[in-house]
């Protein structure tokens, strides 16, 4: 079914004859008209615009005629709103692809819209109140995650095969743990944010994508990294294609095993038997696991990285503000995001002086485990996946109570610049999927798509959300 193929299979299909691209594309559209209406993933179309892409003809690259929704954060479709998620923005139609959407259309995909996210990217559930939230298709009274919930969303409900995401704490990974789907994180540098300058952010965010496939992760990858001249980061060139690297055999591996964190939060149960599970399947294929004390402290990191983030969110608005020739009116942005704004609106040069060397400290501190270890291993959330509300902007207490602890154990690796994947893994009480989290130093993509795919094959995950078929 077009529905259920996965990028790959999809791009074969089209090439083969066995199905148009027009055929495909049509039947996404189909997808999301119907699904989209509970789900609430897809905020912004363009299907008549990508319909006649096709009749003109695309370009034969490798993923020719697969259709893509794009997150409404941080990455532009010309023609569309950028709105990141916030009333401020609500009418702010771009002009221009990002560098990542034209590497995107190189290779044959075609846009049809974008996807919910909360405002700024600064929840870890997708419940903005510009568009309302996000809901989870495996059970859909639950959060998607955030904060690239509607990409996550929209691909689990077979809407699309792949939707591009970005994290900067969590935000590819955490989406992907709650939704069932396959989430690597690219290192630093690997994926270049043109034409948006987010210097500082750009230290702990990073642009790829969620998928239900490793083969697809990999293919997309090899798409869309590479530098542009003049990036302020570039990470260090892959020893061959990505798609090359998931075939392979990762050999045997040394893991360290994370459980828990130093005054971190607890882990629940469900993802404890999870990680342990992993750990038991990757030693039945042959690599070597090690528990092991994490090190670093999630507090520290969170303090880090909210400097950052925060210094850039101000940024945004007050660069947004000049551009209306207006001051910040009571119902611009959420509660939360005031409370970040005029919180870090008053950092000093030194501040974020003090930040930036903190993010090599600490990049130094968990870099050293990897003298010892090729991976490390640990839940990808603590908790269960929570329900719809539990994070409410409205309420800025719900969220510092609870985004610090969704990403205790996804923060570091944005800190780090390091490559960190979600792999399904099982589900929980409530029939939710369970993700796990695999790390590895600077340049380790390969070798994480290659241990996905060893995992994928030993302990395959349903790659079906139960909505709307069982209701």
């Amino acid at each position: 079914m077009a529905d259920r193929w996965d990028a790959v299979a999809t791009a074969s299909a089209t090439a083969g004859g066995e199905v148009s691209a027009r055929e495909v594309v049509e039947t996404a559209i189909a997808r999301i008209e119907k699904l989209n209406g509970e789900l609430n993933a897809v905020i912004h179309t363009r299907f008549d615009e990508a319909l006649a892409e096709v009749d003109a003809g695309l370009p034969d690259g490798p993923l020719r005629g697969v259709p893509v929704l794009v997150k409404d954060l941080g990455t532009q479709v010309a023609g569309l709103p950028a709105t990141s998620g916030s009333r401020l923005f609500a009418d702010a139609v771009t002009t221009r692809d990002s560098e990542l959407v034209k590497r995107y259309r190189r290779a044959g995909m075609v846009v049809l819209g974008t996807t919910n996210t909360p405002e700024f990217g600064l929840n870890s559930s997708t419940e903005p109140a510009l568009y309302g939230p996000t809901r989870n298709p495996w059970g859909t009274g639950h959060s998607p995650g955030g904060s690239s919930g509607g990409s996550a969303a929209a691909v689990s409900a077979g809407m699309v095969p792949v939707a591009h995401a970005s994290d900067g704490g969590g935000s590819i990974r955490i989406p992907s743990a709650a939704c069932g789907l396959f989430g690597l994180k690219p290192g630093r540098g690997r994926v270049s944010p043109a034409p948006r300058p987010t210097t500082l952010s750009a230290l702990v965010s990073g642009h790829h994508a969620v998928t239900r496939t490793v083969r697809d992760s990999a293919l997309l990858l090899d798409i869309a990294a590479g530098p542009l001249p003049g990036d302020a980061y570039a990470a260090p060139a892959p020893a061959g294609p990505f798609a090359v690297c998931a075939r392979r055999d990762p050999g045997p591996l040394r893991i360290g095993l994370l459980t828990s964190l130093p005054d971190g939060p607890e882990v629940h149960p469900e993802p404890l038997r999870a990680v342990l599970d992993a750990a038991g399947v990757c030693e039945s294929l042959g690599h070597r696991v090690f528990e092991v004390m994490a090190p670093y402290r999630p507090g520290d990191v969170g303090a880090t990285s909210a400097v950052l983030m925060g210094a850039d969110v101000v940024t945004q608005i007050d660069g947004r503000l000049e551009q209306l020739g207006r001051p910040l009116a009571d119902d611009d942005i959420e509660p939360f995001t005031r409370v970040v704004y005029d919180h870090y609106r008053a950092l000093t040069a030194a501040d974020v002086s003090r930040a930036l060397r903190r993010v090599q400290e600490i990049g130094w501190q968990v870099g050293a485990a990897f003298d010892a270890y090729d991976v490390l291993l640990s839940p990808t959330l603590p908790q269960p996946t929570p329900r719809l509300g539990t994070l409410d902007t409205r309420r800025p207490e719900t969220v510092f109570e609870h985004a610090a602890v969704q990403s205790a154990f996804t923060s570091v690796h944005n800190v780090t610049g390091m490559p960190a994947m979600s792999v399904p893994f099982g589900r929980d009480g409530d029939g939710l999927p369970l993700g796990v989290q695999f790390a590895a130093p600077a340049g380790g993509e390969g070798l994480l798509l290659a241990l996905a795919a060893q995992l994928e094959q030993a302990a395959p995950w349903d790659l079906d959300a139960p909505f709307p078929d069982e209701k």
